[in-house]
């Protein structure tokens, strides 16, 4: 996969899968994932190079419009977070629990890639708003100190576009807890 990526968010699945296509033969850029999300939204989100990822970004805002209600542009995605998403990478609970919850798609993986950067700390998954009535989070895991740290850098981003619901630390976290993220 090529180190960038690219997510609109759209309130009208209809706009979203008119900005989508445009999207695709805008630029050379590979579709990643393209669906419904709760609550009646549609995201699409691609990887490729750079310039590629942004042209193609552009021109789904061209059609989207004001039906686009968060979108991102990430070069050099810390590898984890495609895993994430797909809840595979591979990652077990470790001395803490940290957890980031967003209002959009857009916002949490973002705040996923911050998080991950920060240090050493591992995604455990990331929901997009599947089942979720329209928000997404993300999980981390890592030592005390690294998750707080990953966590407070991670929320940074959705907080200051005001669309943070919630961000928790969980030291020492019941063993059961990891069996459900």
């Amino acid at each position: 996969m090529d180190s960038s990526i690219g997510l609109l968010e759209f309130i009208s699945i209809a706009k979203g899968f008119e900005a989508t296509d445009a999207m695709i033969k805008a630029a050379e850029v590979k579709l990643l994932l393209a669906k419904t999300v709760c609550s009646g939204k549609f995201i699409t989100l691609i990887s490729g190079l750079v310039q590629p990822v942004e042209d193609s970004v552009s021109a789904g805002l061209n059609v989207a419009k004001t039906s686009c209600v968060d979108h991102i542009v990430i070069p050099n995605l810390h590898p984890d977070v495609i895993p994430a998403i797909s809840a595979t990478t591979g990652a077990s609970l470790m001395e803490a629990l940290g957890i980031i919850e967003t209002y959009t798609v857009a916002s949490c993986i973002k705040s996923a890639d911050i998080a991950a950067k920060s240090g050493e700390v591992r995604l455990l998954e990331l929901r997009p708003a599947v089942g979720l009535g329209g928000k997404s989070f993300v999980t981390i895991t890592g030592d005390i100190a690294s998750v707080e740290s990953a966590v407070e850098l991670g929320a940074e981003y959705p907080k200051s576009r005001g669309v943070l619901l919630q961000k928790v630390v969980i030291p020492h976290p019941y063993r059961k807890i990891g069996e459900i993220v």
